[in-house]
């Protein structure tokens, strides 16, 4: 049973890697970015009170199930599926505000590790990815994985996502946006992002998605041994 933590800052390549390294090794993949897209969804479509208090009683009242499909991740809550709806720009934005809550890590952490230890049983081992999965979530994860690119390199990339996804969005704005992003997962007072000491760094600006992987599985592999 293998646990793998990959963090990082928005557009270092971590989603996508941690897919192809999960088709790589066989293991499960859990992209911990989602369920706080989803508890944002919620807090958005529900008019919620941006505190903790009524944060605490959002996470109380909500049911949220993380299925695998065809090696597909769904975000289900309470019943309905809302896999394609939480990756808009404004979930996005809705994401970073509740994920500077207790609360809400708190309910979100706990849900991870349930998560995370159940997928590695039954499929071997678990890719888990996010912003602060090495240092939290699993600090004893026996390999961690820190990524990072430079800001024009990540910019780009989330600009040719959302592009990608039919979004009319700019260069420049997106970017900025990511700066943004940047100050409040490094600087929120829970949990903030940063590179776990024992976490390898990996700089995949330039690099191909085949090249990180690949030096990535030889990392999982020596430390498997």
């Amino acid at each position: 049973m293998h646990i793998i933590a990959i963090d990082g800052p928005v557009g270092s390549g971590k989603s996508t890697v941690a897919r192809l390294l999960a088709r790589r090794s066989g293991y499960a993949c859990l992209d911990t970015g989602a369920m706080y897209r989803a508890m944002g969804w919620k807090a958005y479509t529900t008019g919620a009170p941006l505190n903790e208090e009524d944060l605490e009683r959002l996470c109380v009242n909500t049911k949220l199930e993380i299925e695998l499909t065809n090696d597909k991740q769904r975000i289900v809550i309470d019943g309905k599926d809302i896999t394609a709806e939480i990756r808009t720009p404004e979930i996005s934005k809705m994401a970073s505000v509740v994920s500077r809550f207790a609360s809400v890590r708190v309910y979100l952490v706990r849900l991870q590790r349930d998560i995370g230890l159940d997928w590695a049983g039954r499929y071997g081992g678990v890719i888990v990815e996010g912003r602060d999965i090495g240092t939290v979530v699993f600090p004893d994860a026996p390999v961690k994985f820190y990524l990072d690119a430079d800001i024009q390199e990540r910019g780009r990339r989330r600009w040719e996502e959302l592009r990608g996804k039919g979004l009319e969005v700019d260069l420049d704005e997106t970017t900025k946006g990511i700066i943004k992003r940047d100050e409040s997962d490094k600087g929120r007072s829970v949990d903030p992002l940063r590179k776990a000491d024992d976490a390898i760094v990996i700089d995949t600006t330039g690099l191909a998605l085949k090249d990180v992987v690949e030096r990535m599985m030889k990392e999982i592999q020596q430390r498997s041994h």
